[in-house]
């Protein structure tokens, strides 16, 4: 597969919140505000693209040549634990607005499925080092183009009158299912028109 239809995949086709249904906590958790939906987009594509190059080089140069491969859950785990430690720090340090605003839901990017997803899906699809960092840009990418969506969403259901037993958690979940069926429409055929 090519780099860009690694991309279009990513990003469109198997978006890993709209299309798998991965990192759904953040999805609706963070995208109240576009401010705080930008930040948290970057800080996960951030994330995943380092643990996709990380985790690919720890399975393919540590954990396969010693036998270990049965260990890579734990590996990944401790992995994408220790950037978000990284990337919390850093926030927290050049952007204490950002941090407060970002709450409790910064550190679970740890237990962000969509982070643990790609990881998992590059081994699984055979990918090479650059084929997986490229992945998990992409897929960053998608989960940020998913919650900034939301959250525009949300922001103008704000003004909207909603019925009260809609208000909050459930309209957004209808909201979130309406964007996962409007991304159906993304399929190998627009990859097939792309590439050839």
């Amino acid at each position: 597969m090519s780099y860009f239809a690694i991309v279009i995949t990513y990003i469109f086709i198997s978006n890993l919140i709209l299309a798998q249904f991965l990192g759904l906590c953040p999805f609706i958790g963070v995208s109240k505000n576009v401010e705080s939906a930008v930040g948290m987009g970057f800080a996960v594509t951030f994330v995943m693209s380092i643990a996709s190059l990380v985790t690919w080089a720890l399975y393919h140069l540590i954990l396969m040549p010693l036998g270990l491969a049965y260990l890579q859950t734990i590996v990944f785990i401790l992995t994408i634990a220790s950037l978000v430690q990284l990337v919390e720090m850093v926030v927290q340090k050049y952007s204490p607005v950002l941090y407060k605003a970002l709450g409790i839901y910064l550190p679970l990017i740890t237990t962000n499925c969509a982070v643990m997803g790609i990881a998992l899906i590059n081994i699984k699809s055979g990918y090479n080092v650059l084929e997986s960092f490229t992945a998990g840009i992409a897929a960053g990418m998608g989960f940020l183009l998913a919650i900034l969506l939301m959250s525009a969403i949300r922001v103008q259901m704000e003004t909207e009158r909603v019925p009260r037993f809609l208000k909050g958690a459930p309209i957004a979940f209808i909201s979130g299912g309406l964007m996962a069926m409007a991304f159906m429409a993304f399929d190998n055929s627009l990859l097939n028109n792309l590439v050839g």
